[in-house]
């Protein structure tokens, strides 16, 4: 438990950053669902305007550092593959 002032402020910040980096996270994976369930339905120009909206978002939580920026590179290069793989 937090016993001095400070340590008392830093652990309310810590659970309202925890509560807003969880919020983008969840937005970033439903992004990303979104893009998986299009892929899934053979759907190439729905995947594709999904992971229009899904890149931007993935490189913004790198950049923030919600998600390590490999796992972002990761995630794109991967869903990236599956969408050009129903173009052929």
């Amino acid at each position: 438990m937090a016993n001095s002032a400070g340590s008392r402020k830093r652990a309310k910040q810590a659970t309202k950053r925890r509560a807003h980096n969880t919020g983008l996270r969840s937005m970033v994976r439903t992004a990303v669902k979104k893009v998986i369930a299009q892929i899934e339905s053979k759907d190439y120009e729905g995947a594709t305007a999904a992971f229009a909206v899904a890149q931007p978002a993935l490189d913004k939580m790198a950049r923030k550092g919600i998600l390590s920026a490999n796992k972002a590179a990761r995630t794109k290069a991967r869903l990236s593959v599956k969408i050009k793989a129903l173009q052929a």
